[in-house]
């Protein structure tokens, strides 16, 4: 291929990629699968390699090209992004309607979704994306345009027909299916699951590495004019169509109303309709639809007057607990679930909820037999509110977990300062696919295209029965894997080469994808730095000696790096049936892989020498902040001590908890806190 033909080539599938991305995310009608999608992607990713001169920075392959940040850049508003007030209820609607009438004429209502997202701005200058900012307070927001580029539904340039400059204000969103999906992975690995839908939009949009952010499965709906751009429509209704022409995506329902009965008749459609969408509604937005008539209404310091939020009330249903049953996940970790009795909500049939941990359990004091009132967390998992004692009976049963993992029948054991109990036989069966995915995961071996599907079927097929199996699966059987009823194909060829690159990662990667439990990211890395090679772990003199270390008492015993718990899974992975076994095919294989340098941390800053404890749920992976952390001179603690001096409090913790912290002299902070020091550190 000529540079020429190249050019001609790459300007081709850029324009035909962004056709098809706005079939899919603004008009709803893809008209090709997913597969041949990914062989125009992969044929992009690969001229633009060979032939880097002729990149577009708009390309979308492009749109994971920010570094990770270590803090976010303040954008103020102009004009501020307010918020609507919100009425609960139809006689707040009628009192809206009769100040709009007594004010102005001749007018007509328009009822639009309102999203439950984040507030985002998105300013275009010679009609390519500048800038993209969240609400923050109104007035200045958070510069997050590097994590917007993520999101392949956000166009980075606009057609002729769009104005030069131009800035529109939307709503990030997390589908529905994709926040589903995101929770099973964040509970597989033994970390706590987000509350709702906007919580992991709002922790996603706000990590430091866009990769992360590109991972998430974020949308947008853009639905109102910012400060310019916009002057020359005379109607909201008017404006939302030019969007959609220009390539946003906009709200795919919306009622135009006369009167404002017809407004609470829409109200009532919309709430029948909300369980449709991909995103989560939880309201309606009710506005005058003639945008001239604005001006003349106004607006207070929060809100507009010609508009209005209705929030719908919160959805629930009675049932009962059959029985509780367990499941087994990746790590081991054993997940109680009530087995309902089938009952409609939100859309759907419900008849399984996931009860997180015994404690939690216990907390609710959840009996098998109890009626229950049961909701969905976010309208999205089905969750047990609380529990109607007013109608038990007295042949309720109390729930006990296992003795005995259900799956393989081997040890189970609860850690301290843990909730989670785990089976701990590595080849328990139950545990594989999720080992396996585990393996192949980005912080581990990094082996792409072996995503949750493909390792399903990997199993099924009986290809694997083991995670390193994996580097004895031959090409053409990869190739030929059925996948949803479509060949593996290429792709084999790209698995194959992740595994041969696979052999030369460093020793913490190793370690980290053995998935052993108490041993994330941060604690592979301070276990790899104490050692040169994997073979060296199973006998480590440096990990008992931390375990020693934890047998003594007062003065005599160290503060170290490497936590006993974690010294303590190791050494008994490799002491374990499976850990020698996994070690000698390790062998067999010839990889044996050695440690890497570490990196230099800070010295001077506020975390330099600071003890700190995560804790509570938090917008982003604890992995993460660890390594910033650490990166910024700190030491990650499992338990606050007199040694602690922060503890990083997210949602959901209790106040004993931070009582507890205060009267040991440990100063509680909030992720903002810990993200001003970590800036300031320079990390």
């Amino acid at each position: 291929m000529t540079d020429a033909e190249a050019k001609a080539r790459i300007a081709f599938l850029v324009a035909e990629i962004n056709r098809h991305d706005r079939l899919y995310y603004v008009e709803a009608k893809p008209v090709i699968g997913d597969r041949d999608y990914d062989i125009l992607y992969e044929e992009l990713l690969r001229l633009e390699r060979d032939w880097p001169q002729f990149r577009d920075p708009d390309s979308p392959t492009q749109r994971v090209s920010g570094a990770p940040t270590s803090a976010f850049a303040q954008v103020r508003h102009d004009p501020p992004m307010q918020s609507l007030d919100k009425t609960h209820a139809k006689g707040e609607l009628a009192e809206f309607d009769a100040f709009v009438r007594k004010t102005v004429s001749g007018f007509t209502y328009l009822v639009e979704p309102k999203v439950d997202g984040v507030s985002i701005s998105l300013r275009y200058e010679g009609r390519r994306l500048v800038r993209a900012a969240t609400r923050g307070n109104g007035i200045v927001g958070d510069d997050v345009t590097v994590n917007v580029r993520t999101i392949r539904s956000v166009p980075l340039s606009l057609p002729d027909s769009a104005p030069d400059v131009l800035e529109v204000r939307g709503e990030v969103y997390m589908t529905r299916d994709g926040f589903a999906a995101l929770n099973s992975r964040e509970e597989a690995e033994g970390r706590e699951a987000f509350a709702n839908p906007r919580n992991a939009c709002a922790g996603s949009l706000k990590q430091l590495d866009p990769k992360v952010t590109a991972s998430r499965p974020l949308d947008i709906v853009i639905y109102n004019a910012g400060g310019e751009g916009c002057d020359g429509f005379a109607r909201h209704s008017e404006m939302v169509t030019a969007f959609k022409k220009w390539g946003f995506p906009v709200a795919p329902w919306s009622r135009a109303c006369a009167t404002i009965d017809k407004v609470y008749a829409a109200i009532d459609e919309l709430e029948s309709l909300r369980h449709t969408f991909r995103f989560e509604i939880d309201g309606a937005v009710v506005k005058i639809d003639e945008r001239g008539l604005y001006e003349v209404l106004g607006a207070t310091a929060h809100g507009p007057r010609w508009a209005r939020a209705y929030k719908y009330a919160p959805e629930r249903a009675e049932t009962v607990v059959e029985s509780i049953t367990v499941q087994v996940g990746r790590t081991g970790i054993l997940t109680p679930v009530a087995e309902l009795k089938p009952t409609e909500l939100a859309g759907s049939t419900i008849s399984r909820a996931t009860l997180h941990n015994a404690d939690q359990i216990a907390r609710q004091d959840i009996r098998v037999g109890d009626h229950v009132w049961l909701v969905k967390a976010g309208d999205v998992i089905p969750a047990v509110e609380s529990v109607m004692t007013e109608k038990r009976t007295g042949a309720e049963r109390i729930f006990e977990m296992p003795l005995a993992c259900p799956v393989c029948g081997g040890e189970v054991r609860r850690n301290d300062g843990e909730v989670a109990v785990r089976c701990v036989n590595p080849a328990c069966p139950a545990q594989l696919a999720r080992r396996v995915e585990h393996f192949a995961s980005r912080d581990a071996l990094d082996l792409r295209a072996l995503g949750e599907t493909v390792v399903e079927a990997m199993v099924a097929e009986k290809m694997i029965s083991d995670p390193l199996d994996l580097f004895s699966v031959r090409v053409v059987d990869l190739y030929a894997l059925d996948i949803s009823g479509h060949r593996f194909g290429k792709n084999a060829q790209t698995v194959m080469d992740a595994l041969k690159a696979a052999r030369e990662l460093p020793l913490h990667r190793w370690l980290y994808a053995v998935g052993i439990p108490n041993v994330g990211v941060t604690v592979a890395k301070s276990i790899a730095a104490e050692h040169e090679k994997f073979s060296d772990l199973a006998d480590s003199p440096v990990l008992k000696n931390v375990l020693a270390n934890d047998e003594l008492k007062g003065r005599e015993r160290k503060i170290l790096a490497i936590k006993a718990e974690a010294a303590r899974a190791v050494l008994s992975f490799f002491a374990s049936d499976y850990g020698r076994s996994f070690l000698s095919r390790m062998a067999e294989l010839g990889i044996d892989p050695i440690a890497e340098k570490t990196a230099p941390v800070a010295s001077t800053g506020p975390l330099a020498g600071a003890g700190c404890v995560l804790t509570g749920a938090l917008s982003r992976p604890r992995g993460e902040y660890a390594k910033l952390i650490e990166r910024a001179g700190g030491v990650i603690q499992s338990a606050v001590t007199k040694k602690t001096r922060y503890l990083i409090a997210g949602e959901n913790v209790g106040a004993t908890k931070t009582e507890k912290a205060r009267a040991l002299g440990t100063e509680v902070i909030d992720e903002a806190r810990l993200l001003a020091m970590l800036a300031e550190s320079g990390t």
